[in-house]
């Protein structure tokens, strides 16, 4: 019995024992069940703290979409094609006209898509980016004639291109060619051009087929004028408005910078470009047309005497006189609307120091 009797009691104290276990289990479980409410809240954002978070959440939401939208409506402009191979903008030969009234105003708001004397069409991508060179002193109305004629005819044929005037300092004697070689050095500063057209001041173009482009040999676009009865003036002849690539030109090593006056450097470029196997090329003659406008010949530019014996030695000389050895100062850069005006001092003959 007393045996019995402590078996009975170690029973009750095991209940309790248990019941207390399991009244602290209901607790821990009722416990954890009020503390989900909070939790709960924080998701839902019942407190003002949550609430700031889900603002933000919500602010950035919105500027992402804002950054979207503005990356869907400002996306790259699509590519331009290349101009076609036959601009659909050429007219054929027109009659030029030279009113003694024209001004540089006129001019300026005839082609006010020409910005600081460049020009790139609008619609498609040039087939070849031109530099325009033109040595120039004392003949402003000659410069004026040609702008008025040249930008339209140019943009007709959809280039992008630029015209430098090189204008000659002081008053030594003309050097066309010199000049030309610093036009070439100078244009390069500002773009690296496909090709150069080497062009006389007084030269007109009739014809805008004849295409301001360089051809895989040197070009020369002066078939004819209305001074030769729009005949070649000799066998040869590579004067007045010639174009070259950049490659071309280097070969050759430029102009030669020896002939002051007038006469001789373009028979001499003409040495250089046969000694480097490099054949001369033409349009046809109905289409090389130019009207030259009529001027007496420029003080400072008498015919130089010279050049006849320069000629006989170009063989020789080629190599150290042009691009290589063109020394100069650039006095000022204007880029006025219509062309960009480097004035240079190109030095002195040699035989007046």
């Amino acid at each position: 019995m007393a045996v019995f009797s402590s078996m009975l009691k170690i029973i009750r104290k095991g209940k309790c024992l248990f019941l207390l276990l399991l009244c602290l289990c209901v607790v821990a479980w009722i416990a954890t069940f009020s503390n989900d409410g909070p939790v709960k809240s924080v998701q839902e954002g019942s407190s003002p703290l949550d609430g700031q978070h889900a603002e933000g959440f919500h602010r950035l939401e919105l500027e992402s979409e804002m950054v979207q939208s503005i990356e869907e409506r400002v996306e790259e402009p699509p590519t331009k094609e290349s101009c076609p191979e036959n601009s659909p903008l050429l007219r054929g030969s027109l009659k030029l006209t030279f009113e003694p009234s024209l001004t540089l105003e006129q001019v300026e708001i005839e082609n006010a898509e020409v910005v600081e004397g460049q020009y790139k069409p609008s619609d498609c991508t040039a087939r070849q980016s031109v530099a325009i060179l033109i040595p120039h002193r004392n003949r402003e109305k000659h410069l004026l004639y040609l702008l008025y004629h040249l930008h339209p005819f140019l943009q007709r044929q959809q280039l992008h291109y630029a015209v430098y005037v090189i204008h000659q300092a002081g008053d030594a004697t003309f050097n066309r060619a010199k000049l030309l070689n610093v036009g070439y050095l100078e244009a390069l500063k500002d773009y690296n051009w496909d090709c150069f057209i080497f062009h006389d001041v007084d030269l007109v173009p009739e014809n805008d087929h004849n295409l301001y482009m360089c051809a895989k040999q040197p070009k020369h676009l002066v078939v004819g004028r209305n001074s030769t009865g729009y005949k070649l003036r000799y066998k040869g002849y590579f004067g007045g408005v010639s174009a070259m690539t950049k490659d071309q030109f280097h070969k050759v090593n430029g102009f030669p910078n020896s002939y002051w006056g007038w006469g001789g450097e373009d028979d001499d470029l003409r040495i250089r470009v046969q000694l480097q196997k490099m054949a001369i090329v033409r349009p046809p003659p109905e289409v090389a047309r130019y009207t030259m406008v009529f001027h007496n010949r420029d003080s400072g530019n008498q015919v130089n005497k010279d050049r006849m014996q320069l000629l006989r030695r170009t063989h020789q000389t080629w190599k150290n006189d042009g691009l290589n050895s063109c020394s100069y100062k650039v006095m000022s850069v204007h880029r006025a609307p219509l062309y960009i005006n480097v004035t240079v001092d190109i030095g002195q003959p040699e035989q007046a120091h």
